[in-house]
């Protein structure tokens, strides 16, 4: 797997509207005008983008070469096989409990969360707000 290029317009270093210390602003702009070395290609200028800079078919939309699935419910989660990374859709709390105990049990890794911290943060939370709701029933 060769190292991803980060493509940059032609200024961005110059300006801080165009990326300047500003990593939001460092995006790809065509090099257009009449004189512009690296529309050109010339030597020693940044490389602009072409064919040839392409993601390997087995590294595109993927994480360390495995394929992410997006997880919403249990079925969801009984799909992900073995070179398959698990990753949460956006579902509530008490769903999103669930899904990570039942990933757990089945020794499935989800990716961006630590599954035993949020369920210790989360749960009394939840269990504290299903008591607020039966007093005020009553």
């Amino acid at each position: 797997m060769k190292g991803k290029i980060k493509f940059l317009r032609r200024t961005w270093n110059r300006f801080s509207k165009l990326g300047k210390g500003r990593k939001k602003k460092q995006k790809w702009r065509n090099p257009t005008g009449r004189h512009n070395k690296m529309r050109a290609k010339e030597r020693d200028y940044p490389r602009t983008v072409s064919i040839g800079y392409r993601t390997d078919r087995n590294d595109r939309e993927r994480f360390n070469r495995k394929k992410m699935i997006l997880v919403y419910n249990m079925k969801d989660l009984e799909s992900v096989g073995k070179d398959e990374i698990a990753l949460l859709g956006k579902i509530g709390n008490k769903k999103k409990i669930e899904v990570l105990k039942k990933a757990k049990e089945m020794k499935i890794h989800i990716y961006g969360i630590n599954a035993e911290k949020f369920i210790k943060k989360t749960a009394s939370k939840l269990e504290h707000h299903q008591g607020d709701d039966v007093e005020n029933k009553k």
